[in-house]
């Protein structure tokens, strides 16, 4: 447990730190270049100071000449950092709404493009899903936790639909991704951390262009089956 407050006494500093230079950044640079180089440089520090590795397998087969959507598996809190730092392209996260509404790192996320997705009804939901489909088509590679929030003992949780109406109307591929290892690194949701190693693993992409009524629950099962063979590989 100290190794963790440690951990929490120097990464939370860096985090407000570099949030707030990469919000100022966006002023120069609109396309978010150089917020992605501080998210990277943020994730490569954090699991520096946590004492832990990354290993990924897989990156070539993400599609280098058009946007995607990368779906994972959701274990911890460093599941984040793991994915910042070997995604093989720029991407920006869908989070939901209320996140955008911390001081600093809620405004750092709104200048640098990441798209809040509101589920507060139903008419706003459909709205902003509408309005983060668009922003994929126009070029926006993404991240999804389509679980929504963390497993507790690392089993995959029933996935909500949000991510695959968002899909289905981007009309983009969604490359699946499964991490293992987390967890046992800061086991939730208690305060611990243990050194040791994440393992990253991209799938083959998921065509989601075409098909009518019901496609979104198809795409659910696939990326479901993908991610939960990924699991097995790793």
């Amino acid at each position: 447990m100290l190794r963790a407050y440690l951990f929490l006494l120097l990464f939370m500093p860096l985090t407000f730190v570099l949030a707030f230079s990469a919000m100022m950044f966006t002023f120069v640079d609109p396309g978010g270049g150089m917020y992605h180089r501080h998210a990277r440089l943020w994730a490569r520090l954090g699991l520096w100071l946590a004492g832990v590795r990354v290993e990924v397998t897989g990156v070539e087969k993400v599609p280098a000449d058009a946007p995607v959507i990368f779906m994972s598996n959701h274990q911890g809190n460093f599941d984040i950092l793991a994915l910042l730092l070997v995604a093989p392209r720029k991407f920006a996260w869908i989070a939901k709404e209320e996140l955008f509404r911390i001081p600093v790192f809620g405004h750092s996320m709104a200048r640098a493009g990441y798209i809040p997705l509101d589920r507060s009804d139903g008419r706003r939901a459909l709205k902003s899903m509408d309005a983060a489909a668009a922003k994929i088509r126009n070029g926006a590679s993404v991240v999804i936790f389509p679980e929504g929030t963390r497993s507790l003992d690392g089993a995959l949780l029933p996935f909500k639909r949000g991510g695959f109406l968002v899909a289905a109307r981007a009309g983009v591929p969604i490359v699946p991704v499964s991490i293992d290892g987390s967890r046992q690194i800061n086991p939730p949701p208690r305060i611990e951390l243990h050194p040791g190693t994440i393992r990253v693993r991209f799938g083959e992409p998921i065509v989601t262009a075409g098909g009518g009524r019901g496609k979104d629950e198809q795409l659910m099962a696939q990326v479901r089956s993908a991610i939960a063979a990924g699991l097995e590989k790793n």
